[in-house]
C-alpha cells in the first residue's frame, strides 16, 4: 500500500468519526494525528487532552499546549493519577496497562461531558512489533488508534509531517518516564525526577536521542551509536552533574539507544 493510500484511509477515518477528542502527548505521531484532525474536521470538532503527570517531562507538556495555541485547537489539561495506583508504582509487566486505564477513563469523563463520542490516540504500525501492555487498555476502552489502521508506520509519520511543515517531523522518539525504570523496581516521584534532570542535561548538551535507565543508583545512559563520542568528550561534565543529581555510577551502554530495551528480559 503506497503512502497516498494510507493518507486517504486515515483521512476517510477521521472523516467518519465527525468529532473527536485526541488524547495528545506533543510527540511525532500525536502531533500529526493532531493537525490532521484539525485538517479533516475543523477546529471546531477537535478538542486535545493533554495528560499532566510525574512520568511527563514539563518541557514536553509546554509544548505540546504551545502547539494548540499555535493551531487554534481547543486543549484541556488533566492531571494523571497512575502515581496513585499501587498497580503501576509496583511496576510489573502490565505497568502501561494500569496506566492506560486510569488516563482513558479520565478522558471518557471528558468526552462524556463534551458530547464527543469518538476518542482517538496516536499508536502507529510500528507499535504492534514491540511489547505494548497499553494496546489492550485502549482496545477495552474503545480508543480508536487511526494511523495504525491506515498501517502508517513512525518513518511514513515524520515524512508527512515534514510534508505538512511540523516541526516534529525529525523530533526523537519519547516516552513515559516510567519506562526507563527496570520491571520489579518501585515507582517513585524520586526517581522520575532524576530520570528526567538527567535526561535533559544529555540533551542540553547537543545530544539528540538519549534514555537514562535507572538500575537503583546506576544511571545507564543510551545514546545512538553515532553520538557515543559527544558522550564520551563530555564524559566529565556528564559524570559529575549525574551524581549531584543523585546516581552513585555512570555508564553508557554500548549496545546504544533501542526502543524498550527494558523489555528484553521479558
Amino acid at each position: 500500500m503506497n503512502l497516498e493510500t494510507k493518507k486517504k484511509l486515515l483521512v476517510d477515518e477521521l472523516t467518519s468519526l465527525k468529532r473527536v477528542i485526541v488524547a495528545y502527548s506533543g510527540g511525532v505521531d500525536s502531533t500529526f494525528l493532531l493537525k490532521m484532525a484539525k485538517e479533516t474536521l475543523g477546529t471546531q470538532n477537535v478538542l486535545a487532552v493533554i495528560a499532566e503527570s510525574p512520568t511527563y517531562p514539563e518541557k514536553e507538556k509546554k509544548e505540546a499546549v504551545s502547539f494548540c495555541i499555535e493551531e487554534g485547537v481547543s486543549y484541556l489539561i488533566i492531571t494523571s493519577d497512575e502515581m496513585k495506583d499501587r498497580r503501576f508504582t509496583m511496576n510489573d509487566a502490565n505497568r502501561c496497562y494500569y496506566c492506560k486505564q486510569n488516563l482513558y477513563d479520565e478522558i471518557l469523563k471528558i468526552a462524556e461531558k463534551h458530547k464527543i463520542t469518538n476518542i482517538v490516540e496516536g499508536s502507529n504500525y510500528d507499535d504492534l512489533s514491540d511489547y505494548r501492555p497499553g494496546r489492550k487498555a485502549i482496545l477495552e476502552k474503545g480508543i480508536k488508534s487511526p494511523l495504525l489502521n491506515a498501517k502508517l508506520t513512525k518513518d511514513e509519520i515524520r515524512l508527512l509531517s515534514k510534508e505538512l511543515g511540523l516541526k516534529t517531523y525529525s523530533k526523537p522518539a519519547k516516552a513515559c518516564l516510567a519506562s526507563r525504570v527496570p520491571y520489579g523496581t518501585i515507582i517513585t516521584h524520586e526517581i522520575l525526577k532524576k530520570i528526567e534532570m538527567a535526561e535533559s542535561y544529555i540533551e542540553n548538551i547537543g545530544v539528540k536521542q538519549v534514555r537514562v535507565r535507572a538500575h537503583d543508583n546506576i544511571a545507564r545512559i543510551e545514546v545512538l551509536p553515532e553520538e557515543f563520542l559527544k558522550v564520551i568528550d563530555n564524559r566529565e561534565k556528564i559524570v559529575e552533574e549525574t551524581k549531584k543529581i543523585g546516581f552513585s555510577y555512570v555508564t553508557l551502554d554500548l549496545l546504544g539507544y533501542r526502543t524498550g530495551s527494558l523489555n528484553e528480559i521479558l
